[in-house]
Parts: C-alpha cells; sequence; structure tokens
C-alpha cells in the first residue's frame, strides 16, 4: 500500500508524507528531524552545518520531554542516551533559548548515527523514492547538503499543511508512548470529540490533536469532494461526513458515522453544496484509499480502523475491504 500511495500522487510530496505517516516509531526523533529540515529549506537553505540543524532539533525534543515521553516503553533509555541527557539539561537549556553544549554534541552525533541514517528508509527495507538530504564534509566539519526535493516540500503550496500533519503525526505518536494510555489507544483505538473536531484518546478523553491534521495527508492534502488542493490556513475547511450524519437512522446505529473511517477533512464551500446528498462513486474510491493508506500507518489511527472493519466480519488486515465495505454501506442506505 505504500507503493499505491505514492503511485496516487508520486511527488516528492507524498515520499515526504511516506517517511512521516508511515514510517515505524521507537522514538519521535524522525519528527524533531522533519521539523528542522523543514524550517531550514522554507528559509531557502541549500546546505547547514550539521550543528546548526542539530540546535533547533535538540530544543525541539526538550519542549516535548516536558509533555509526553519520546521513545516507547520497550525501548531502554540509558543515563548516556540522548534521552536522558536532554531530561538532565532541559531546565538550563530552556533558559539560554539554545540547548547547552553537552546536549548540543550528543545531539550531533546521535542524528548522525540514528535518525539521519533512518529517515530515508520505511519498515521491511524500502526506501524513499526522494531523498531530502545527504550528509557531507569531514567529522570535525558536518554539512547536510538539503535536496532540491525538500525545497519543492518546504516551498510548496501545502508546506503548512505539511507541518500541521508532521505536528499532528508526532502527538498521536508520543501519546501512544504514555503509560497506559498508550496501551489504551493501541489496543481500543482513538476517539473523536465532533463538537471540537479533535481525535481524543478513549480512556482520558482528552485531546490529541485535530481531525483534519491527523488524517489530511492520508488523502494527499486534497479535498474528498472535488479533490483539489486544501491548503491549512488559507482555505476555509469543513470535516465533513462522507455518509451524511442524517443517514444514521437508516443503518439503526448499527454503523457509527462519527467514526474516524467516515470524517475527511474538505473545502468548506465542497462540504457546503454536497449538503446531505449521499457520497458519489469517485468519493468512496477516494475514501476507501485514504483508509487504505492509513491501515498501513502505525497504531493507533491503524488500530481504529482495524477495530471498525472487524466489526462488521472483515479482518482488518487485507487489501480492499475498505472499499468492499463502503460500497457495502451504499447499498443498505
Amino acid at each position: 500500500m505504500t507503493v499505491d500511495f505514492f503511485r496516487e500522487e508520486p511527488t516528492a510530496r507524498s515520499s515526504w508524507r511516506l517517511a512521516v505517516l508511515m514510517g515505524a516509531n521507537s522514538r519521535t526523533y524522525k519528527f524533531a528531524l522533519g521539523e528542522a529540515l523543514l524550517e531550514a529549506a522554507a528559509a531557502g537553505r541549500e546546505d547547514i552545518p550539521l550543528r546548526d540543524l542539530a540546535k533547533p532539533y535538540a530544543m525541539s525534543l526538550v519542549r516535548h520531554l516536558a509533555q509526553a515521553p519520546q521513545a516507547s516503553l520497550n525501548t531502554k533509555v540509558g543515563d548516556t542516551d540522548f534521552l536522558a541527557v536532554a531530561q538532565r539539561e532541559a531546565e538550563e537549556s530552556a533558559r539560554l533559548g539554545s540547548p547547552t553544549e553537552e546536549l548540543l554534541a550528543l545531539a550531533m552525533k546521535s542524528m548522525q548515527q540514528m535518525v539521519m541514517q533512518k529517515f530515508h528508509n520505511l519498515r521491511g527495507g524500502v526506501e524513499l523514492p526522494h531523498r531530502f538530504y545527504e550528509l557531507t564534509g569531514s567529522s570535525r566539519q558536518r554539512v547536510v547538503k538539503l535536496t532540491d526535493h525538500l525545497r519543492e516540500v518546504a516551498l510548496s503550496q501545502q508546506a503548512t499543511t505539511l507541518q500541521s500533519e508532521l505536528a499532528a503525526r508526532w502527538s498521536i505518536v508520543e501519546t501512544s508512548f504514555a503509560a497506559g494510555v498508550g496501551q489504551s489507544l493501541v489496543l481500543q483505538g482513538v476517539a473523536v470529540d465532533l463538537d471540537n473536531l479533535v481525535i481524543t484518546d478513549k480512556q482520558r478523553r482528552r485531546p490529541v490533536t485535530g481531525v483534519t491534521e491527523a488524517v489530511i495527508g492520508f488523502q494527499h492534502g486534497r479535498c474528498m469532494i472535488c479533490g483539489e488542493p486544501l491548503t491549512l490556513g488559507i482555505d476555509e475547511l469543513a470535516v465533513d461526513h462522507v455518509f451524511p450524519y442524517s443517514f444514521m437512522r437508516l443503518f439503526g446505529g448499527k454503523i457509527d458515522l462519527d467514526a474516524i473511517w467516515n470524517l475527511a477533512p474538505a473545502h468548506a464551500s465542497c462540504n457546503s453544496r454536497k449538503s446531505n446528498r449521499p457520497p458519489h462513486h469517485d468519493e468512496l474510491v477516494r475514501l476507501a484509499k485514504r483508509n487504505e493508506a492509513i491501515l498501513k500507518s502505525p497504531h493507533p489511527l491503524k488500530r481504529t480502523l482495524q477495530l471498525t472493519l472487524k466489526l462488521y466480519g472483515y479482518t482488518g488486515e487485507r487489501a480492499g475491504e475498505w472499499y468492499s465495505f463502503l460500497q457495502r454501506v451504499h447499498r443498505e442506505m
């Protein structure tokens, strides 16, 4: 499905989304690196000393460490591990507004040894179709060369959307690392607070991230209704019930239309024109592809959609099940 996702829109932007949305996560280093790379490329940089890239990288992790764990509970973090040092140096780094020398040195070391080696790799040993940087220079003067593909992503019309997707994914992953809550997310998936259009964990009912930010990347940043690009912060958006909420009574409460599988970002104007009509065929195809893509991402969004399919007799594992399920819902209307 990662191949199918890229084939649907074979661009550097899709490669970036594969890295951010579908890569495996035992730590959150990838998100800190992605954030720092987008910032550097958006400033028009063609290259940047590793030391300069490591500063925002380290500070982002310091800020996130204050809110949630940045590694899974199964990850062993020793006293000299970067996350342990970041925890110890957090207060002083916050006071300085920049990482301490100890933290910065370790950030540079760990970036080279871990996240910068793995950023372009997906699960199963598959490499991204596009590369976004190359590490060059001597061991004393390491320089990160930013590729044209990265600048294409960082300066694109969807740049703001991509930044929001990264932040949302980071929030989802770090919440899944939290003791107790993480296990709940992995086993039970997430819930939706429709009044505030946010995803919540089922255990505490606390907001995790916005519905739009969490799923828009899986539909290539496009409106579910018209298929044209959506731009967060510029376009007026709505979250569409692809199968209208008013049809809930037709199913006698057996099918939950307020769940993630049926909610999709759209232009507000498209959503208004669609009103309460059933979805057209092309909308069903787009929704099926979006949901299949989520199934290839790590938990907990994946688990949420698996549970929906299993509730109606599907395995939640096989390709094509979402389109089959959506056709079944459509016939029952």
